[in-house]
């Protein structure tokens, strides 16, 4: 794929954060868009700010009932990018059940739920595009970073369960596993956070992407590294904060 244009995606998490940034980044691209997130006022300020007119369906992706419904009322899509997210900074010594059901359910299982409904049609169609916005996090255990950390780890996992199954078809998959992004979910650490980007960078960085045929790509590189290799490292070595 060489282009965005006349492509129609449904971007899931587009209210704030990099969704936000990157439904712009998408929309000058030529990309026709359908966003989605449950804060349907901050959609609306999005859809405001885009060139091309953009479809606005609330969802939330912990209620299967409001993502059955969402994509029904959507039509034909030729890709899918899941963005949603939630972060909460929880070490074990002070595990918040809600807190990590939470994280589990909305990064994780609400992509179960959105690749359950969107699938069976790209299948069926034999084409599609599905972006999966994971996190450098999912590559090894870090401190405070319980529920999270591993909800990201299954999305890379699940991922490579995809590519795995339609590498025969015209179906592509993608990840992307940022670091460090500003948003209003990175503003909660209490640590320095090295190579942190901003969410305008990252968009680039995953819009760039789409277009090309890499299956993941990790950023920023040289962060991505600490991580990789992090998985046969000390974990005192890969300790950002302290508790």
């Amino acid at each position: 794929m060489t282009s965005l244009s006349n492509k129609t995606y449904w971007l899931i998490g587009a209210s704030d954060g990099i969704g936000y940034s990157l439904a712009k980044k998408m929309d000058e691209l030529g990309a026709s868009l359908v966003i989605s997130s449950r804060n349907r006022e901050g959609l609306e300020q999005l859809g405001n700010s885009l060139k091309n007119n953009a479809r606005i369906v609330t969802c939330d992706v912990t209620d299967l009932d409001s993502v059955s419904t969402a994509f029904s009322s959507i039509g034909n899509i030729d890709g899918l990018v899941y963005m949603a997210g939630y972060y909460a900074p929880m070490y074990t010594h002070d595990w918040n059940h809600d807190e990590v059901l939470k994280i589990a359910d909305t990064n994780f299982m609400g992509a179960l739920r959105v690749l359950g409904v969107c699938l069976p049609d790209f299948i069926k169609r034999n084409e599609g595009h599905i972006v999966i916005v994971g996190s450098l996090a999912g590559f090894t255990g870090l401190q405070g970073a319980i529920g999270y950390g591993a909800s990201k780890a299954a999305l890379m996992h699940l991922s490579e369960n995809l590519s795995a199954d339609l590498y025969r078809t015209n179906v592509k998959v993608q990840l992307f596993n940022p670091g460090f992004v500003k948003t209003k979910l990175t503003l909660k650490n209490k640590f320095f956070m090295p190579f942190i980007i901003s969410t305008e960078k990252a968009a680039i960085i995953i819009a760039n992407g789409m277009l090309g045929s890499k299956r993941v790509i990790n950023f920023p590189w040289f962060f991505s590294l600490v991580f990789r290799i992090g998985r046969i490292l000390p974990k005192k070595y890969l300790i950002f904060g302290k508790r």
